[in-house]
C-alpha cells in the first residue's frame, strides 16, 4: 500500500486556503448557469421507458474488457500524436467557461494527446451511439460537487454528437442539470449538486458559503427522493470535506452541533449513504458506482524536489520513476473509509471506480489560470500570479474526466454484455 506524505500544519493551512478559493468559483459557476436558462423546463421524473433493444457487440467489445480479468485502473498514460479527443470545446455547447482552457488562452494542447492504457487489457473503443444504446430508456445520474459536474459535462459532450439536434435538450433546474437524448433512446444524463452526499447547509446550488460548513451526518432523504428513480447512479464526495481537519456537523437533533474530525464525520456520512442504498436501491434494475477522490496538484515539490510552484505550466504527466506516484492531495485514510463502507454492503453492489492513482500522474491536466474565479475569467494581473490563483483541483475539458467516463462506459458495456 502506498503511504501518503503527511502534511505539516502550515501546509494544511495553505491547502485549505487554496481549496476554499477554488471552490468559490464553482458556486459562482452554478449561479451563472441558471441565468442561461430563460424558461422554466418541464422535466418528467418518470419516463415512459421503451423496451430494451438489443445492440450490436463487436468481437472487440466481447474480448477487450472484463473486470474479473483486468484492472482498468492500473496502467500508464501513452502519448499518441493521433489520439484526438472525442469532442472539442467548439463542438460541445454544454461546457462551462471554467473548463474550456484552450478558449480561455491556454497555449498548449498536449494534455489532450495522452491516452490511458490499462496494463492487462484494452478498453473498448468509446462509441457514443453504443453508450446511449446501453442506457436506452434510463436515467443516469451523477451526484457530487463541481468535480463531478465536470465528469457529467464530459459524458454529455462525449455522446451529444450522436443525437440529432432536434432530439436533444439541456436544462438547468438547481440542484440539477439535465441532458436529454430523445428519439430512439429516451435517455437522460443528469447532474445533482450534493457536495457532501448527505444533507448540509451547502446544498443550495448557488446560495451557500464555502467557508462556513455544517453537515447533517444522518440526513439524506431530501436528496434520496430524487436519486431513487435513477437507473444508474454515480457518486463522488471528497474535496469539500478537506477544507480543514475538523468540521461542524449534527447527528440526531439538528440543534446538537459539534465539531468532528473530518475522517470520523466522513465515515458516519458514508454509513448514512450506505444505509440509504440498502433501503432504497433495487439491485435488479439499478447500478451504483462510486468515484474515488480526484487528486489535487498544489505543490510542485512533490514531483520536482526543490521547486516552489504548483500545477501551473505543467505540460507532461508525472513520470512514475519505477513506482506509483501518490501526492499529498489524496487522503489514503478517506480512501480506506469508503472502501470499508462499500465492502460491508450486503444487498446492494457498488462498483468502486478507483480513478485516483491514474489521475495522480496528470499534473498537466488542470485548468490552472485558464479558468474562472467567482464566475469570471481571471484578469491579466491574476494570471501573472499563479502561486495564488492557479486552480489545481478542476480539470480542463476535453481532458482527464473523459478517461473516467471511458472506463465507466467499459463497465456499463460489460454489464450489458453479461
Amino acid at each position: 500500500m502506498i503511504q501518503p506524505t503527511l502534511l505539516q500544519p502550515a501546509d494544511r493551512r495553505l491547502a485549505a486556503a487554496a481549496i476554499s478559493s477554488i471552490l468559490i468559483l464553482g458556486s459562482a459557476r452554478l449561479l451563472l448557469d441558471i441565468f442561461k436558462t430563460n424558461h422554466q423546463p418541464h422535466l418528467s421524473t418518470i419516463h415512459n421507458k421503451p423496451s430494451p433493444q438489443p445492440i450490436f457487440l463487436s468481437p472487440a467489445d466481447r474480448r477487450s474488457f472484463s473486470p474479473a480479468k483486468c484492472n482498468p485502473f492500473e496502467g500508464q498514460w501513452v502519448w499518441n500524436d493521433d489520439h484526438n479527443p472525442l469532442y472539442t470545446e467548439d463542438s460541445c455547447p454544454y461546457l462551462v467557461k471554467q473548463t474550456t482552457c484552450q478558449r480561455n488562452g491556454r497555449p498548449d494542447g498536449a494534455y489532450q494527446r495522452w491516452r490511458w492504457k490499462p496494463a492487462g487489457c484494452e478498453l473498448p473503443p468509446f462509441e457514443a451511439a453504443k453508450m446511449l444504446d446501453v442506457v436506452r430508456g434510463k436515467r443516469v445520474m451523477f451526484v457530487g460537487d463541481s468535480v463531478m459536474r465536470s465528469q457529467f459535462e464530459s459524458m454529455v459532450c462525449m455522446v451529444q454528437a450522436a443525437v440529432p439536434r432536434g432530439a436533444r435538450s439541456f436544462d438547468r433546474v438547481p440542484p440539477r442539470k439535465v441532458f436529454r437524448a430523445g428519439g430512439e433512446w429516451d435517455v437522460t444524463l443528469e447532474y445533482y449538486w450534493a457536495p457532501f452526499i448527505v444533507e448540509s447547509i451547502s446544498d443550495h446550488a448557488t446560495n451557500h458559503t464555502v467557508h462556513k460548513r455544517l453537515v447533517s451526518l444522518d440526513a439524506i432523504d431530501k436528496h434520496g427522493a430524487t436519486w431513487k428513480e435513477a437507473d444508474v447512479l454515480v457518486f463522488e464526495s471528497y474535496v469539500w470535506w478537506m477544507h480543514k481537519p475538523f468540521i461542524n456537523a449534527t447527528y440526531g437533533s439538528p440543534e446538537n452541533i459539534r465539531e468532528y474530525d473530518v475522517a470520523t464525520a466522513y465515515k458516519v456520512a458514508m454509513e448514512t449513504w450506505a444505509n440509504w442504498l440498502e433501503a432504497n436501491i433495487n439491485p435488479r434494475r439499478q447500478s451504483v458506482f462510486f468515484m474515488s477522490m480526484s487528486p489535487t496538484h498544489l505543490w510542485s515539490w512533490e514531483w520536482r524536489p526543490g521547486s516552489d510552484g504548483n500545477c501551473f505550466n505543467e505540460t507532461y504527466p508525472v513520470e512514475p520513476a519505477g513506482r506509483p506516484y501518490w501526492g499529498t492531495g489524496s487522503n489514503l485514510q478517506i480512501m480506506n473509509i469508503i472502501g470499508d463502507v462499500i465492502g460491508r454492503l450486503r444487498r446492494v453492489k457498488v462498483t468502486f471506480m478507483n480513478i485516483t492513482q491514474l489521475s495522480e500522474y496528470r499534473k498537466d491536466g488542470h485548468t490552472t489560470v485558464y479558468g474562472e474565479r467567482k464566475g469570471k475569467l481571471l484578469t491579466g494581473e491574476q494570471r501573472s500570479d499563479p502561486k495564488n490563483f492557479a486552480d489545481c483541483i478542476h480539470w480542463c475539458l476535453p481532458g482527464v474526466p473523459d478517461t473516467w467516463n471511458h472506463i465507466l462506459y467499459a463497465y456499463l458495456l460489460h454489464s450489458y454484455r453479461s
